[in-house]
């Protein structure tokens, strides 16, 4: 498959699951936890932006919520119009982050749950070092991924096609680094998504500060 042709079906799946998701993943206590380390550190009227960022629901809420300056960028056209509805103190944005324009040093925070996944490897390496590089010196990305060693895989996501790449928990650690991050804290879970659809899946989720010089651009 194209990258071309994966970006309309990442769109797509997730146009699909809309509000779905929301509810699926409402019960994520290791998500909730890894919004209050952020928000722990941040200071007032913080600029973050949340890749991936869905219906809105926790991530742009909660920051939003405590007076932070969010922008929500995603590729589902259902996602961001939901999102929009439901956050309206957040700016959101209907684009694939790597077309996105990111200025160096431009955020104090970003946070990326799980929109990783539907990248290649070269594509997930790439793009974090390029958040990395859109941090000030000293600000915080917060990552999570599903560790599995998979790349290029078809399957079935919550009743929709999906093509899934990942990495296992200590090379998507090592990418952080080499990216330029360090790595404060990490927390692994299992968590199965109220969905009937759905199974069990791992999740790790990494707590970084960007080093006062970042890995090289690419």
């Amino acid at each position: 498959m194209t990258d071309e042709q994966q970006r309309p079906q990442a769109a797509a799946a997730f146009d699909a699951l809309g509000a779905e998701y929301e509810k699926a993943f409402a019960g994520s206590g290791t998500h909730r936890r890894s919004l209050e380390w952020l928000l722990g550190r941040l200071a007032p009227g913080s600029r973050v932006l949340d890749v991936g960022s869905g219906t809105g629901r926790p991530t742009a809420e909660t920051l939003a919520g405590a007076g932070h300056e969010v922008l929500g960028v995603d590729v589902s056209p259902v996602m961001v119009e939901l999102a929009t509805r439901q956050v309206p103190e957040a700016v959101f944005r209907c684009a694939d982050i790597r077309d996105v324009p990111l200025d160096d040093g431009s955020f104090d925070a970003v946070c990326v749950y799980f929109s990783l996944l539907q990248l290649d490897r070269r594509e997930q390496t790439e793009l974090v070092g390029r958040l990395v590089r859109s941090l000030r010196p000293g600000g915080f990305l917060v990552l999570a991924t599903v560790p599995l060693d998979v790349e290029g895989v078809d399957a079935v996501f919550m009743g929709r096609p999906v093509r899934v790449t990942s990495f296992p928990a200590r090379r998507f650690v090592a990418l952080a680094e080499e990216a330029g991050l360090e790595v404060l804290e990490q927390e692994a879970s299992m968590f199965t998504p109220a969905h009937p659809d759905a199974r069990p899946e791992p999740h790790l989720f990494l707590h970084c500060r960007r080093r006062a010089a970042a890995a090289p651009g690419v």
